[in-house]
């Protein structure tokens, strides 16, 4: 448990990092929102249950 809590840290640095990212792309392909808007809710359910097993 203490291992996940010192990696959230990186994780919201990462997680703001590809906000940065999606935000760039959907300003310059704005019809590949659905897209990105997807992959990246499934990656934050991935890394949820991911979290949650190992706790």
């Amino acid at each position: 448990m203490l291992d996940v809590l010192h990696s959230l840290p990186t994780l919201t640095v990462v997680g703001g990092i590809i906000a940065i990212i999606f935000g760039i792309v959907i300003m310059i392909f704005p019809k590949i929102l659905n897209y990105l808007v997807g992959i990246f809710l499934i990656l934050c359910g991935v890394a949820a249950l991911i979290l949650h097993f190992i706790a």
